[in-house]
């Protein structure tokens, strides 16, 4: 299975800190964010990796090199400006799944995508080697900055548009598998990946499962600072004993 790791974003609430250095290498507990999902998809078996880029991105390329020193190939999907999620995806699926001439996917495996401004424990993820649907999603409890949630999980796992159930829903991840063939008819540009998920729910084929563990949306300097805790506090504790 390969991974993409979602790095193109600005980082805009994180000003001043990404005035300089994009927010996937923003320093946690003496690595940048981006090497903690790396070193930990490696540990789970996934070496094949691609990461989207704009924003400063030849910083990094530079940190990251082609991904040897953490075990692992690293290609890189380079955006002249960010294309938002979904045309980032788009854009970088010649390198994540072959592709026969004219654009055609030859093959559907799942590939795993990754927000690179999330933190979780990967220990606690267990990866399903396929997909019924289109896509599989994992949520969270809702955090105090999304209080009414994304999506609706139901009782035999399938993922629904809220659609006004605030009270039964749960915040997506940033987390998620996704069949190639999500995009089959998407066209090249800047475009977001919600509309495309809630086209596949629409149509029964969104899977999903609750991850209760460690979650963090490194959206800003505090929870930057959250995530720092808690690893030196996870640190602290495997020394101790």
């Amino acid at each position: 299975m390969k991974a993409m790791i979602l790095a193109a974003g600005l980082g805009s609430r994180m000003r001043p800190l990404t005035d300089h250095c994009p927010k996937p290498l923003l320093p946690v507990a003496g690595k940048p964010l981006i090497v903690h999902h790396i070193e930990q998809l490696v540990a789970k078996g996934i070496t094949e990796i691609v990461i989207n880029h704009a924003y400063l991105g030849h910083m990094i390329e530079e940190a990251l090199g082609d991904g040897s020193q953490y075990g692992c190939t690293i290609q890189y999907s380079a955006e002249s400006e960010a294309l938002e999620t979904g045309g980032g995806i788009l854009n970088a699926l010649p390198l994540i799944t072959e592709q026969a001439k004219g654009g055609e996917i030859k093959s559907d495996a799942p590939f795993l995508l990754v927000n690179a401004d999330v933190w979780l424990n990967w220990e606690s993820i267990q990866l399903p080697t396929a997909i019924k649907g289109l896509c599989h999603l994992w949520l969270v409890n809702n955090p105090e900055h999304n209080p009414t949630g994304d999506f609706v999980l139901t009782d035999s796992n399938a993922v629904l548009d809220k659609q006004g159930q605030s009270e039964s829903a749960f915040t997506f991840s940033g987390i998620s598998l996704l069949k190639p063939s999500l995009f089959k008819s998407s066209k090249s540009g800047a475009f977001p990946l919600a509309p495309l998920l809630r086209e596949a729910m629409a149509q029964g084929l969104v899977s999903g499962e609750l991850y209760t563990g460690d979650w963090v949306d490194v959206g800003t300097p505090q929870r930057l600072q959250q995530v720092e805790q808690l690893l030196r506090s996870k640190h602290k504790i495997k020394n101790d004993k």
